[in-house]
C-alpha cells in the first residue's frame, strides 16, 4: 500500500528528530572549546549553527501549535552554549513536531497556519510549512556536520532515510528514543 501524504509527514518528522539525535551524540565526543570554536560555515560554529536550527524549531513549532511566539524565537542566538543543554531542548521541540505531525490528517496538511512575523502574520499551507522546516533542518545539519569534520569526531552517517534493510543498524538509536519501527510506519511497516 502506497503511503499517505500525513504518513510521509510523521516519517520526515522522526526522520529528522534521528538525525538531530545522531549528529548531537557525535558532538557529544566534542570539548566545550571544540564546539564552541570558529569555524567557517554560514554561521560561525557548530554551537551557533546548532542553535540556529533550535531557535528556527521554536519558532515554526510554535506556528504549528497556533502559537504567536514569532520573532522572540531568536532574541538570543545561542540559548544554549552547553551541548547537554541543547541536545535536552532540541529533543523536546523534536517531540512536539512529531506529536503535532502524530495528529495530521489530509485536511490538516491542507490547511492553514499563521505565522507571528511582528509587523504581520504570514499565512502558509501545513504541508509547505513543514516541507519548509524539514529542509531548514537538512541545510543546517549538514553545516554542521561539515563542521565536524575539521574535528577528530568522525560525523554520523546522516544521508539515510529509515531504508528497510537498515532497520537493525539504528535499532539501538531507536531504543535510546524509545522507538519502535511500528511507531514510525505503523502496524504493517510499509
Amino acid at each position: 500500500m502506497p503511503a499517505s501524504n500525513v504518513q510521509t509527514f510523521r516519517a520526515s518528522a522522526y526522520n529528522n528528530a534521528w538525525a538531530n539525535h545522531r549528529l548531537l551524540t557525535a558532538c557529544a565526543s566534542l570539548t566545550p572549546e571544540e564546539f564552541a570554536a570558529t569555524r567557517t560555515s554560514f554561521f560561525p560554529s557548530i554551537a551557533a549553527t546548532l542553535n540556529h536550527n533550535l531557535i528556527i524549531d521554536w519558532f515554526y513549532v510554535d506556528a504549528l501549535e497556533g502559537g504567536d511566539l514569532g520573532p522572540k524565537a531568536w532574541e538570543n542566538q545561542i540559548p544554549h552554549p552547553a551541548l547537554a543543554d541543547l541536545k535536552r531542548e532540541q529533543a523536546a521541540v523534536d517531540r512536539r513536531l512529531i506529536a503535532f505531525c502524530d495528529a495530521l490528517t489530509e485536511d490538516k496538511l491542507n490547511g492553514e497556519i499563521r505565522v507571528n512575523r511582528i509587523t504581520r502574520w504570514q499565512v502558509e499551507r501545513t504541508d509547505r510549512l513543514l516541507m519548509h522546516l524539514f529542509q531548514h533542518q537538512v541545510h543546517h545539519r549538514g553545516q554542521a556536520h561539515a563542521m565536524l569534520a575539521g574535528t577528530a569526531v568522525k560525523p554520523p552517517q546522516l544521508d539515510e532515510f529509515f531504508s528497510i534493510g537498515e532497520a537493525p543498524l539504528r535499532a539501538a538509536e531507536f531504543a535510546e528514543l524509545g522507538w519502535t519501527e511500528e511507531m514510525v510506519w505503523g502496524k504493517d511497516g510499509a
